[in-house]
């Protein structure tokens, strides 16, 4: 199956839509010659992709850059990203995304529209390893030989179902040098509910049919973990302002510079949910290093996402607000967009620290067709951790009704003093192939360290790099 997705993907470059090449020479020397984009170049193709955590992708996406007379390049003048996919774990994505430096002058301007529909959200818990992960409880097996029969109980049991409906635009400007300020607007919508079992159950064989049973989730709301104002979901408009600093050499794949924002993010909430009105505060840090010309770059970024004011719904926990919404879903901590090899969203929690750190070498570079090709690899680490926990409430009273429920609280939380700060790591390699510098396939394996965070490793096909 690996090889068929990638022979898609690769199939998908040689049918790219062309764009006029040009060499020019370098500034340095007359003599060399450096290779630029003039004009339109439309990449159109399966949207076909693996995730861990999502299953396989099946669909189609396009990607339009229009570079002009191609003085701008490797950057773009317009950048418009259409993808409408859906996942063997039922997760969609449909979404519309422009991106530009050119529409309003001397301003960045990007607008996006999502709808993410997941019938299988991961839900682990609150606070990270304060929240026990029991494996045997979700992994189902065709072969019954090689499974825990007696501890298993649902496939779905660390799931719940959530639409997320996502309208924003963000607009940059400059302050001096590379100093820029950034303001954005948006609405998040989510729409929460218990699995559909009826829904997944549906057309299977009764062997492997999902049991009708209180997952996680159920449970946290029969013990008052998770509010009634909050079981549901809700609609939050949000407002960002904050500054960027930013001295990359290149957008997609730098291979000098620094690149940080700090910012402050208003999230509002109405009817029964106006105790979610809240104040975040979130700073990033990334430094691209070269080691080896353009060769070898040590990459790394560290962030951390807090809570000011006000309190969050659990289910906001999840979303790592950011500037510029690139990717289709900055979500965390844990997963292919933050902690690779980590199990999504392990960490649910007001506050949060995280890290990446990387090495980046291209391996080769080559053209066909008239278009631009390098081939990269990049082991990896990550990190994260909880800075602000959720309130638990009463421990004793919460042990009482998990005992009511014929349930042992030790199998579901650990209060510890010392393990609410204790840090997610994991660790990995990652394969690039690159296309005018801009696309990018990205195909990452990953592993926790520990087997908390899950204990198998992960592998994910995406577009772009991490950070």
């Amino acid at each position: 199956m690996k090889k068929i997705v990638f022979g898609l993907l690769l199939l998908s470059f040689s049918i790219t839509g062309n764009a006029q090449t040009d060499t020019i020479p370098t500034d340095n020397d007359s003599a060399s010659k450096k290779k630029i984009k003039k004009g339109w170049t439309f990449g159109a193709l399966p949207s076909v992709a693996f995730d861990a955590d999502l299953g396989f992708q099946g669909g189609v996406l396009g990607n339009v850059y229009y570079y002009g007379d191609g003085s701008t390049y490797p950057e773009y003048i317009h950048n418009f990203y259409i993808e409408a996919a859906y996942t063997t774990k039922h997760y969609g994505i449909f979404r519309f995304f422009y991106d530009s430096k050119f529409l309003i002058p001397n301003h960045r301007l990007t607008i996006d529209a999502s709808y993410l529909p997941d019938a299988m959200c991961d839900f682990y818990g609150f606070n990270g390893y304060q929240s026990i992960y029991n494996q045997s409880w979700h992994k189902w097996k065709s072969n019954p030989e090689k499974m825990d029969t007696a501890a298993y109980r649902s496939r779905a049991f660390y799931k719940y179902k959530r639409d997320l409906i996502r309208v924003a635009a963000d607009i940059e400007g400059n302050i001096s040098g590379h100093w820029k300020w950034n303001v954005g607007i948006g609405v998040l919508g989510y729409l929460i509910d218990n699995v559909d079992i009826d829904m997944l159950n549906k057309g299977k064989k009764e062997n492997k049919k999902l049991p009708d049973i209180d997952g996680l989730y159920q449970k946290y709301i029969n013990w008052g973990l998770i509010k009634a104002n909050e079981q549901k979901g809700g609609w939050h408009p949000y407002l960002h302002a904050g500054f960027t600093y930013d001295s990359r050499d290149k957008r997609s794949n730098p291979s000098r510079g620094i690149y940080t924002d700090a910012f402050f993010s208003y999230s509002a909430a109405f009817g029964n949910q106006a105790e979610y009105n809240n104040l975040r505060f979130n700073f990033n840090f990334r430094h691209y290093v070269p080691v080896y010309k353009d060769w070898v770059t040590f990459a790394y970024r560290i962030g951390t996402q807090n809570l000011l004011a006000g309190k969050s719904p659990y289910y906001a926990n999840t979303y790592l607000q950011t500037l510029f919404l690139q990717r289709v879903l900055y979500e965390g901590l844990g997963g292919g967009n933050s902690l690779r090899g980590i199990m999504r969203n392990r960490i649910n929690a007001n506050g949060y620290l995280f890290a990446n750190i990387e090495f980046r070498a291209k391996i080769c570079h080559f053209d066909i067709k008239r278009q631009h090709f390098y081939i990269g690899v990049n082991p990896f680490f990550d990190f994260g951790m909880v800075t602000q926990n959720i309130e638990i409430g009463d421990v004793d009273a919460l042990t009482a009704k998990v005992v009511s429920e014929g349930e042992i609280p030790d199998d579901y939380f650990n209060f510890s003093k010392n393990v609410l700060y204790r840090p997610h790591m994991s660790a990995g390699l990652g394969l690039k192939i690159a296309m005018n510098e801009n696309f990018i396939l990205s195909v990452d394996w990953a592993a926790a360290l520990d087997k908390q965070d899950g204990k198998i490793s992960n592998f994910y096909i995406k577009m772009g790099y991490l950070f």
